[in-house]
């Protein structure tokens, strides 16, 4: 989904305005009003810590969908990230726990009280880098959702130039027997142009994640001809077989993590939709426990550096991808065009604090 919500958080003002625009996201993502009261009151929280404990930050608010429930449907999700450049968190356990403070006109409850009433938490803290918390909202709470499946999983953040209300990029993930597919597309452009196409990009990927990742581009190639087009990565992996494919068109970067070490993996030039190349090359690489991949568009900047730390690794998909966000752009580099993150990793989820992502 291309409707972004990016909001400076550097004084007592700004919160009403994550507020706002939490209760805007949860109307948007057809959440009834307890649930878009509780993604309100879980972006108010976040806001709120960001002042008392890391001078400010920034509040992201995507819609995000999962991958079918047992009855096929897929349903819009609130998914608030905060992200602070801080002292970091010195015991992540103990800030968790309701009525831990370390600011005398706090209560404690900002960080747990998220916890509680999120579908999904996870965070991640580094001493003297800063934070990022992801909560995400969903309508539903219901077990057997696909997304409690064990196996890979994905996560990704998704931002536009400018602070504009719609992304021209998106992304998204499904599962089709052993296969998951993760496809990042980036619409030529920005705007509410770019963001038809790369819309249009996810609609064909729930209707053709059966197929590999080269005649998946094809697919998505005639899906976007009414468009003005878009790059596109697709990465398909066979956990049965242990062995991940990776297809792209245009100019979206891919980076997998095996063994210890970062590779890339090379799209080819072109448009999906609209200059699409004679042959596309299948790139196939082995897929292990500790395997990562890193989907993005051009928006991040070119010289990014993959992280460093083996901890953050271990978090869910979508913490990773917006470290990685976070870390890339500064005040004196900022992004130049819209900018997603997807991340594809192994199902990880061990700790009390990243259920159910």
């Amino acid at each position: 989904m291309s409707r972004v919500w990016d909001v400076p958080v550097h004084d007592s003002t700004r919160v009403r305005d994550v507020r706002v625009a939490a209760e805007e996201a949860g109307a948007y993502a057809g959440l009834d009003a307890h649930r878009t009261a509780v993604a309100a009151l879980a972006a108010t929280e976040l806001a709120t810590n960001l002042l008392k404990h890391a001078g400010g930050g920034r509040v992201l608010i995507n819609i995000v969908e999962l991958p079918p429930a047992d009855d096929g449907a897929r349903v819009p999700s609130v998914q608030l990230f905060a992200l602070d450049h801080g002292p970091g968190i010195v015991d992540v356990g103990a800030a968790l726990r309701d009525g831990y403070t370390t600011v005398n006109t706090s209560l404690g409850a900002g960080l747990g009280t998220c916890l509680r009433i999120s579908s999904a938490f996870d965070l991640y803290s580094a001493r003297g880098r800063g934070t990022v918390v992801t909560a995400r909202i969903d309508q539903r709470t219901t077990t057997g959702r696909a997304d409690d499946a064990p196996g890979a999983r994905a996560g990704g953040v998704n931002v536009a130039l400018a602070r504009l209300e719609h992304s021209g990029d998106a992304w998204s993930w499904v599962r089709s027997g052993p296969r998951t597919t993760l496809m990042l597309a980036d619409g030529l452009g920005h705007g509410g142009k770019a963001a038809e196409a790369s819309t249009a990009a996810v609609g064909e990927l729930c209707r053709a994640a059966h197929l590999p990742p080269v005649e998946l581009l094809r697919c998505l190639h005639t899906a976007l001809r009414p468009t003005r087009g878009a790059a596109v990565a697709v990465a398909q992996l066979d956990e049965e077989a242990g062995e991940l494919g990776f297809a792209g068109v245009g100019n979206v970067g891919a980076r997998l993590y095996d063994g210890g070490a970062w590779q890339p993996l090379v799209s080819h030039p072109g448009i999906v939709g609209a200059h699409f190349p004679a042959g596309v090359p299948l790139r196939q690489v082995p897929w292990h426990r500790d395997s990562l991949l890193v989907l993005h568009s051009d928006g991040l900047p070119s010289r990014w550096t993959p992280p460093d730390d083996p901890r953050l690794l271990t978090h869910d998909p979508s913490v990773v991808a917006a470290v990685i966000l976070r870390d890339a752009s500064s005040p004196a580099r900022p992004v130049r065009d819209d900018t997603s993150v997807a991340v594809l990793a192994p199902d990880r989820r061990t700790r009390t604090h990243d259920h159910s992502l």
